[in-house]
């Protein structure tokens, strides 16, 4: 083997994002414009009057017109009418930026739907600069903004990781890698032909901890599947670097072993370099003024003397999240985090790091509430955000998104492992609980019960909001669906949308929501799902405003779920249709801005299915009362709400008046199954 020639290797710095954001830098060096704005504290109600509605879409399953792009498709005049006329006032498009690694100086593609970014550039196969510059005008059009992503925790093996296995410059230094000598060469499993890696067993990375090589193994394996991957940790073959020496590399991936992790510790600075030459290059190139802080817990790794690394909960992460959040804020934008990590991790990462948070803690307890027709679990869940000192203003409330609904239930199982827990009348250990509520959701949601949603690996279970509904409804046969189960599943949609857009903070939709989308069969996407990596089931494409009603498949090659609802375009012109029925909610939510009311109380409530949250509203509207059942039955129920001043209470969707709040802060509330109410309290006493 002979080590590169200065071409190749030239070849390979010109396409680097490394490369990239050193250039960029230089645009900046001794310019004024980085110091106009606060940047040291998060602002999470200023990010949310921004854009506190968002339509999140991805990429992969959008279907075009024929011949045209997926960015044609996001910036289609007639999509944007129709996600004005709803409330949307952001998308998240998803990663655009190319993706994947190379092999020599051919693309291999992305392993995990472009979350292993290679290059600043817009992907190709997406569309052009041009169009996402079109995309965000449009956007600005219809007064919303555009939405991205930035990844620091990991790349794919582009050029910047081939650089880095032939050690050239910086570029070791922008990820967790470590030279093995040659003399311990045979402790290392050997890489299959035609494979650039291999996956190392436990007892491997062991040995490699005792050799004083790696930290060892992590606290846990996300996306952990026997015989693909094991631990956290891959090994290169034999690979001559610049210098002709050839080398052994193992390096750390948290995720896929397309993946590699960044070292975010390391002299050369490099990985903050080049993750903050991202996030500029998507503010000032695709015009975004929010970005998504991908998988940013995952920052920090450190060897201990005992048992496994540390590698959650660790303040790496939190500077990390400070350093890049704070340059966002410095250029006039914000972030968010999407970050399955313990409460505390979530707080702790939101002072000083990113504005807006994913809403992790109550989505899988939302879930559950429905599975089990029981809010007893949510509760708890809602109160463990007061109880951390988050803001849910600083939350984003979603359905739908491109991961699995994850059950890991981090909180419980890692540092309140052994915290006790009262629940159903009895106290329970963090991780006995975690268990108990995990057993149950996987009874209900998967397996003979709901056999088209599929567990993924130790995480959760890939479904769409759709089939999580069905499962509720105990529908075995997705293809036995009646027209009177239609109704029943987009009244119970609605009911979720309730939950989440009726809180302060962010609401989060997405394209397989607004259809009603449903699992693909798994042997449509068998050949996606090689590693285990079942989510590809609830990525089928969709076609909001049928620019091409008979494409099979989504410019990404994904095919075409069942649907429920059928396309905005026809929804709208239905007064009872799922779209309509959004649009009135969310023209309430507006009126009343309930994105920045404060949270106030969350009562406890006799019936099990019922949820009550409670709201003070914005410049003296008054008190708002959300109420939702999450059972199968009728209920009647009185409560009671200390400190309200008492008055006439007005459903304000559909603008009736349901009762009185008495002096004594008693009312009675009556709720159909499944059914939410959007309530105020007007109040007769000034304010």
């Amino acid at each position: 083997m002979s080590k590169p020639d200065k071409d190749t290797i030239q070849w390979l710095v010109d396409q680097s994002m490394l490369h990239a954001a050193k250039q960029r830098a230089i645009t900046y060096a001794g310019q004024a414009r980085l110091w106009q704005r606060p940047f040291a504290e998060a602002r999470p109600r200023d990010a949310s009057a921004i854009a506190s509605v968002w339509f999140t879409a991805y990429p992969a399953s959008i279907v075009t017109r024929d011949g045209g792009s997926v960015l044609q498709a996001l910036g289609d005049e007639t999509l944007w009418h129709a996600l004005s006329e709803i409330g949307i006032q952001g998308i998240h498009n998803g990663p655009l930026k190319l993706s994947g690694g190379l092999r020599g100086r051919e693309r291999t593609p992305s392993v995990d739907g472009n979350f292993d970014r290679m290059s600043f550039d817009i992907d190709p196969a997406l569309g052009t600069e041009t169009e996402m510059l079109g995309l965000s005008r449009i956007a600005a059009a219809h007064n919303a903004i555009v939405i991205d992503d930035a990844i620091p925790s990991h790349t794919g093996k582009g050029a910047d990781f081939r650089l880095a296995e032939r050690a050239h410059a910086d570029y070791p230094g922008l990820y967790h890698m470590v030279e093995i000598k040659e003399e311990d060469w045979p402790l290392l499993p050997e890489v299959e032909e035609g494979r650039d890696a291999r996956n190392l067993p436990p007892e491997t990375v062991d040995l490699l901890k005792a050799k004083h090589y790696i930290v060892g193994q992590l606290q846990r394996v996300i996306f952990f599947e026997p015989g693909v991957k094991e631990t956290d940790w891959s090994v290169t073959p034999v690979i001559v670097g610049v210098d002709g020496k050839a080398r052994r590399w193992v390096y750390l991936h948290y995720f896929k072993e397309g993946q590699p992790s960044l070292n975010w510790l390391d002299p050369t600075f490099a990985a903050q370099q080049m993750i903050i030459g991202d996030a500029l290059h998507s503010i000032d190139v695709m015009g975004a003024r929010i970005l998504r802080l991908d998988a940013n817990g995952f920052l920090g790794v450190e060897r201990r003397a005992e048992g496994n690394a540390w590698s959650e909960s660790h303040p790496l992460s939190v500077n990390g999240n400070q350093l890049l959040a704070g340059t966002i804020r410095k250029a006039g934008g914000f972030s968010f985090q999407e970050l399955n990590l313990t409460i505390d991790d979530i707080a702790a990462m939101s002072k000083g790091g990113a504005d807006l948070s994913y809403d992790f803690i109550t989505r899988p307890a939302y879930q559950h509430a429905l599975l089990t027709g029981n809010t007893e679990f949510l509760r708890l869940m809602l109160r463990q955000v007061h109880h951390f000192g988050i803001d849910p203003a600083s939350l984003i409330h979603a359905l739908q998104n491109h991961d699995e609904l994850t059950l890991e239930l981090v909180h419980f199982w890692t540092l309140h492992a052994h915290d006790t827990y009262l629940y159903q009348g009895q106290t329970f250990p963090g991780n006995i609980l975690r268990e108990h509520i995990r057993e149950e959701m996987y009874e209900r949601l998967a397996g003979e019960h709901a056999p088209y949603n599929l567990k993924f690996v130790t995480n959760g279970v890939s479904c769409t909001t759709a089939s999580i509904i069905t499962a509720a409804l105990g529908i075995r046969d997705l293809d036995a669906i009646s027209a009177e189960d239609v109704r029943k599943i987009q009244h119970i949609h609605l009911l979720l949308v309730m939950y989440n857009a009726m809180q302060p903070g962010v609401f989060a939709l997405s394209g397989w929501d607004l259809v009603g989308a449903l699992p693909l069969p798994a042997e449509q996407v068998a050949h996606l799902m090689q590693d285990g990596d079942t989510r590809w089931i609830h990525r089928g494409a969709y076609d909001l405003v049928d620019l091409d009603p008979d494409a099979e498949l989504s410019a990404g090659g994904m095919p075409r779920p069942k649907t429920l609802y059928g396309s905005l375009t026809s929804q709208l012109q239905q007064p009872d249709s799922f779209a309509t029925q959004l649009k009135k909610i969310l023209a309430v939510r507006r009126a009343y801005d309930i994105a920045a009311s404060r949270q106030i109380l969350i009562p406890d409530v006799e019936h099990p299915g019922l949820l009550v949250l409670v709201h003070e509203l914005p410049a003296g509207k008054g008190t708002q009362i959300t109420a939702l059942n999450f059972s199968a039955d009728a209920l009647v129920e009185t409560l009671h709400l200390p400190g309200i001043a008492p008055g006439p209470v007005v459903d304000i969707i559909n603008e009736r008046v349901e009762g009185d709040l008495t002096e004594s802060g008693d009312f009675t509330i009556t709720l159909d199954p499944y059914e939410g109410l959007a309530l105020r309290v007007v109040s007769s006493t000034p304010l």
